[in-house]
């Protein structure tokens, strides 16, 4: 199970909300492969009935929804490859800061990145499961036979969460990442082992793909990065920033669509979907065309896959 690219148990298809703009991309999205709550057939439905062109599965250092995702492919949607590659960055003074990388069109055998990959994902469950010993150490009626039940595919942090809600320490996943519980520096927070953004970014490159750094300035989840680290990691190969993003204030992707004008780097938008979990609908945030154009035209990994063409008429 854990060495495996395979996420919360399958929810009802969430009802549509956005209008979306035509041509619109939503290249941040997550399924039962990772932490998401739609398996990923209904997450491609649930593109195609958002209106959307185009769509990246996303999911937590794995590729492993793709195959059903691509098989369930409606009519006229595109579908992006990618991965959400979890890493850190050295941000001054000494301190570290979590990043997430979304990469896009990379080959998923090459081996190297393939081999990180694999690594990410046993860490993940092992923090999971360190996790869970901490809290029954203290008493909690948390066990990690049912939190492991509670993923369709990698153990991670949100299935621990949910195993708290059923408990009833908590009353819902968000109030579990909190100081109190598995937030940063939480009683029963567990630290992880990530690569160091700039060696993502060139496993991402070397395998074909092209890389986006996700929610730079999302300050609500913790530590942010300031343009100076940006400006590095685009001399690294960085090729795009997510700028619309549900966590960025105005300002933020303000700053943000400046930067990847200032340093060349395409601008992303996405909905970071997962399902009933966050309150964000798919197509909440998305890509124009263009952008998408440019990041496709930036990679030589993989190819985009298209859903049937309409029946002529």
């Amino acid at each position: 199970m854990a060495g495996r690219e395979s996420g919360l148990n399958a929810h009802p298809v969430v009802p549509v909300v956005p209008v979306v703009p035509a041509d619109a991309a939503d290249l941040h999205t997550h399924s039962t492969a990772s932490d998401g709550l739609l398996p990923p057939a209904d997450v491609v439905r649930l593109a195609a009935a958002s209106g959307l062109a185009a769509i990246a599965l996303t999911d937590h250092d794995t590729t492993a929804g793709l195959a059903e995702a691509a098989a369930a492919l409606p009519v006229g949607l595109t579908l992006l490859p990618g991965a959400e590659i979890s890493c850190r960055v050295r941000a001054g003074r000494g301190r570290w800061v979590s990043l997430h990388l979304l990469a896009y069109l990379f080959d998923p055998a090459e081996p190297a990145f393939a081999a990180v990959r694999a690594r990410l994902r046993d860490e993940r469950v092992s923090r999971a499961r360190r996790m869970v010993e901490k809290l029954a150490a203290d008493g909690h009626p948390v066990s990690w036979e049912r939190v492991r039940a509670l993923a369709d595919g990698v153990v991670g942090r949100p299935h621990v969460a949910e195993a708290l809600v059923e408990a009833g320490l908590v009353d819902a996943v968000q109030d579990a990442f909190t100081p109190a519980w598995i937030g940063p520096s939480g009683r029963y927070w567990v630290d992880k082992d990530e690569p160091d953004v700039a060696e993502a970014i060139r496993l991402v490159r070397e395998a074909g793909g092209v890389s986006v750094l996700a929610h730079a300035f999302a300050g609500r989840r913790g530590p942010t990065i300031g343009p100076d680290v940006i400006a590095r990691l685009a001399r690294d190969g960085l090729g795009g920033l997510e700028v619309d993003h549900p966590d960025h204030t105005p300002d933020a992707r303000a700053r943000l669509r400046r930067l990847a004008a200032d340093l060349d780097l395409i601008a992303t938008g996405a909905s970071d979907f997962h399902g009933a979990s966050k309150p964000q609908p798919l197509g909440a945030e998305t890509t124009s065309r263009r952008a998408l154009d440019a990041l496709v035209a930036a990679a030589r990994g993989a190819e985009p896959l298209t859903g049937p063409a309409a029946p002529a008429r």
